[in-house]
């Protein structure tokens, strides 16, 4: 996906930086893709299919944002400590 320097919307410039907080990000993401859903209505009723095109490029970005700021907090790939089991099935003995 090649996102283009000109954002369709302001509040979808991927060059703002992205707030901290996690209700804030939400708020912003939510806000991209709402001025990005409007913009691509009104561009297909004019019939202009190119704009149209990177609106919606623009609205995959922001959706697959919106998928990662919406996952929970990852586990550790590994146990902190070797010697500590999750389960029986862990222990050989």
């Amino acid at each position: 996906m090649i996102l283009h320097s000109t954002p369709i919307t302001v509040s979808a410039d991927p060059r703002r930086e992205m707030p901290a907080g996690a209700g804030s990000r939400h708020d912003r993401i939510d806000a991209a893709l709402a001025t990005l859903a409007a913009e691509e209505l009104r561009l297909a009723r004019l019939g202009l299919e190119q704009p149209c095109a990177r609106c919606r490029e623009q609205r995959r970005f922001w959706s697959f944002l919106r998928a990662l700021h919406t996952l929970p907090d990852a586990a550790p790939a590994r146990r902190t400590n070797p010697g500590d089991f999750t389960s029986p099935g862990e222990r050989i003995r």
